[in-house]
């Protein structure tokens, strides 16, 4: 066997020869022309020089990597399809958001349709929303007809009484009609404990006896005024000088509103002070 390559292809030939005698001569052995000379012939394929053949784990490493490509983009896939549900998922309920919106808007209108606008004798504001976003009156004051009023408790003389409302940047209060009468007629009432618990008011004859004047320097005038019986009297029993100065107030209130009587100007009383209501802008 002779073995040959060519074009990468290994060439194995086989021979198989048999020889026989030559009649008439038995010492040299040639072939016969009538026997058949036999020659196998095996081609197997050779590698060529310089090429490598792939190695079993290189073909591994690629299933693997092609495993790992899928993996991911199955991921990726899987992730994509959630955010998108999770997108339509709040944009469906902001569409329900809206809707009910829309829904509470018409219900809205519809009662805003149906309410009946404020009458006159019926404010639309109601008075205390202007009072806590413009309070009139400081605390401890009470609003009335546009004054601040404030009902003192310590007994003081009637100058006393006069310093103590002017240092609130107010004064012993000055009447100047019937309505005013009324209302502290009816907070005096409710404050009195006593019935000599009186109040000290601006009025007084200090410098002229029977000229009775506010202390606004305006004259009393006679036909408002609202003197008790036999009042003012100027009894001189208590003080020597006389009753110059006028105090109000009857226990459980006047019908006829009939309740200032003149009292010496030492004698402690308690007092009501005023002044004007806070301008709101």
């Amino acid at each position: 066997m002779v073995p040959q390559q060519e074009n990468g292809w290994k060439l194995e030939v086989l021979h198989n020869i048999k020889f026989t005698r030559a009649r008439g001569n038995t010492d040299v052995a040639t072939p016969s022309a009538d026997e058949p000379t036999y020659c196998n012939v095996h081609y197997s394929k050779a590698q060529r020089p310089g090429s490598k053949q792939p190695a079993a784990s290189n073909r591994r490493s690629g299933v693997t990597s092609e495993r790992v490509a899928l993996l991911v983009l199955s991921v990726l896939l899987a992730a994509a399809v959630t955010a998108l549900g999770v997108t339509l998922y709040e944009n469906t309920q902001t569409m329900k958001s809206l809707q009910k919106l829309q829904d509470e808007a018409k219900n809205l209108t519809e009662i805003l349709s149906k309410t009946e606008p404020c009458k006159v004798e019926q404010p639309c504001k109601p008075p205390s929303v202007r009072d806590e976003a413009c309070p009139r009156c400081e605390d401890g004051w009470e609003p009335h007809g546009g004054k601040c009023y404030f009902f003192s408790l310590f007994t003081l003389t009637w100058d006393q009484s006069r310093t103590e409302c002017t240092s609130m940047r107010g004064d012993l209060v000055v009447i100047n009609n019937r309505e005013e009468q009324e209302f502290l007629e009816s907070r005096l009432s409710e404050k009195m404990e006593t019935a000599e618990d009186k109040f000290w008011i601006g009025l007084t004859d200090s410098e002229n006896e029977g000229e009775w004047l506010w202390v606004d320097n305006t004259r009393l005038d006679t036909s408002r005024t609202f003197w008790l019986l036999n009042e003012p009297d100027n009894w001189r029993w208590k003080n020597y000088d006389g009753e110059d100065c006028v105090r109000m107030g009857v226990k459980n209130g006047a019908k006829d509103l009939k309740i200032w009587s003149d009292e010496s100007c030492n004698s402690p009383q308690k007092s009501v002070c005023e002044k004007p209501e806070k301008a709101c802008p």
